[in-house]
């Protein structure tokens, strides 16, 4: 049995190479909507994003400020408003 030196041991070291390496991911046009994996638009040369929603996590420190953001752009609002016919 060959024992491995004290610094190859573990998943850190086997995990090493995969940090430094680029991750190919999938980006998406915001334009035409054409998917490629190049950060440059094959079709019509603008900038490609990711289509991948950001990584969930529960314990969301911004979370309900993007909730909050969210209601009011889609006209939710805070309910301040009176609504039309109502009396006051």
């Amino acid at each position: 049995m060959r024992l491995r030196p004290k610094g190859e041991r573990g998943s850190s070291t086997q995990l090493k190479g995969v940090s430094e390496r680029k991750r190919v991911r999938l980006r998406k046009c915001k334009v035409c909507g054409i998917y490629t994996l190049k950060e440059e638009c094959p079709s019509c040369g603008k900038e490609t994003s990711s289509p991948h929603p950001p990584r969930f996590s529960p314990l969301d420190p911004y979370g309900k400020y993007r909730r909050k953001l969210k209601k009011e752009v889609e006209g939710g609002g805070n309910g301040s408003q009176v609504p039309e016919g109502a009396q006051t």
